[in-house]
């Protein structure tokens, strides 16, 4: 009973059983509700016609006659007024009958056997082949009265039926157990494709194929597997990539860092190049506490550990305090800085949106060529909509859809002088996402680039 082949064929087995008992039950119940005192008026209305016709018939023997009728299939059972009983026709099972009724029945009253007569539930008494279970009429012989009990030979009318009926039930129940193993067999093989698949993703195989035509619950679930599927692969694509491209922005640096110290150490180089050494050695330090700081925000943000801690501030005084912290590196680059921030209050957390802006600005800084522009402006519709624009060099169509990928870094010739981790648009559209927003790029080569930034008021 462990795999669910055999489960679903035993109890399907166990439904056709239990199915068929309590058919069976409610047939007898029906049986002795109903058609009890209906089967009982056919037989009484045989046995006053058998009555009839012999007390109506001259010259005629009492024995010869009841051997003719029971001929017809009927099982009689004549007792004179001395208690003497004669068997005509196939005998009874059981002749016990309580003296009382057949003196009732000499007396000239009619005896109810069939609905008297007490079987158990599953037995019904229509088959119970005892002188109880007949109908009991007076019958006059030779001027006296004598009791006559009459009853069907179920046995010979029905005999050649019954065997039917039980070889119907039969082949039923076999080929429905038949038919049951063969579709638990269907049934149960795209579950046994999935386990398989399963299995294959277990060990980090996402190479497998569905039939996934099906428009039942199976092939809902199928399809439904095929997309986890190709979830898990784009996720595991994605930590592969993940891991190498973190390693190589470590090592990149720390190579740097131990050809320099090298260098310092072995003393052979003058005093500026040894203050130029560590120059580079304070930046590249420099670089990896800031890679290291967006993981640690990255990973934060992604187990929604750093719970969205919203207050109430005036965004565009924070807006103009990023655009203050950063006016050393736009102003040393010569670019105008043009600000459109009416007075505004948000409902928000206040120390993730200061990323965002932070994030954005540094990037319209370090893209955008010397006497450049850079706009940023506060819309409000149904939403509040910060745009950053610039006039810098602008990113290809083809790169747009992956600039917000982890680590993705477009023109990697200038990225090692100009971009950082590639990690800040993925903590901008994480922190977004987080306050139930979201921002969309417009860009075009040599013109510029434009970030807007929609969030729920």
């Amino acid at each position: 009973m462990k795999t669910l082949y055999v489960r679903i064929v035993f109890t399907f087995m166990f439904v056709a059983l239990v199915s068929g008992i309590i058919a069976f039950l409610f047939s007898n119940l029906y049986y002795h509700a109903k058609l009890k005192e209906y089967n009982e008026d056919k037989i009484k209305e045989i046995a006053n016609e058998i009555v009839y016709l012999y007390e109506n018939s001259e010259g005629i023997n009492i024995h010869e006659y009841l051997t003719s009728v029971a001929k017809m299939n009927f099982q009689l059972y004549l007792v004179d007024q001395n208690m003497v009983g004669v068997q005509f026709g196939d005998p009874f099972r059981h002749y016990e009958l309580d003296g009382s009724i057949i003196q009732s029945v000499l007396d000239g009253h009619t005896y109810h056997g069939i609905s008297e007569f007490k079987s158990n539930l599953f037995v019904t008494g229509f088959f119970k082949d005892d002188v109880k279970n007949s109908i009991g009429v007076p019958i006059k012989v030779n001027g006296g009265l004598e009791a006559l009990f009459v009853r069907p030979n179920v046995e010979k009318q029905f005999g050649e039926m019954r065997i039917v009926f039980s070889l119907i039930l039969g082949l039923t129940f076999f080929i429905s157990m038949l038919l049951i193993v063969i579709f638990a067999t269907f049934l149960v093989r795209p579950i046994k494709k999935l386990t398989k698949a399963t299995r294959k993703i277990a060990s980090g195989n996402f190479d497998f194929t569905f039939d996934s035509q099906r428009s039942d619950e199976i092939g809902a679930l199928a399809k439904d597997f095929e997309r986890m599927a190709k979830s898990l692969q784009k996720v595991d694509e994605m930590r592969q990539e993940f891991v190498s491209n973190v390693s190589h922005e470590i090592q990149s640096p720390l190579t740097s860092i131990q050809g320099f110290t090298k260098a310092i150490r072995s003393k052979m180089g003058s005093e500026e190049e040894t203050d130029r050494y560590l120059a580079i050695i304070e930046k590249e330090t420099s670089r990896l506490s800031s890679l290291s700081k967006q993981l640690l925000m990255l990973s934060s943000l992604d187990k929604e550990v750093k719970a969205v801690k919203k207050s109430s501030f005036r965004l565009d005084e924070q807006i103009r305090e990023v655009v203050l912290l950063t006016e050393w590196e736009w102003s040393k680059k010569g670019l105008r800085m043009e600000l459109d921030l009416p007075e505004l209050v948000i409902e928000a957390d206040k120390q993730l949106l200061f990323q965002v802006w932070m994030n954005l600005l540094t990037n319209s800084i370090k893209f955008t060529e010397v006497d450049g522009s850079i706009y940023i402006d506060i819309t409000v519709d149904e939403d509040i909509i910060v745009s950053v624009r610039d006039t810098g060099s602008g990113i290809s169509e083809e790169e747009l859809p992956q600039i917000f990928d982890r680590f993705y870094m477009g023109d990697k010739s200038r990225n090692r002088t100009k971009s950082g981790s590639g990690l800040g648009l993925s903590v901008v559209k994480k922190i977004i996402e987080l306050h139930g927003g979201f921002i969309i790029v417009e860009s075009e080569l040599g013109r510029g680039t434009k970030f807007t930034v929609r969030l729920p008021r």
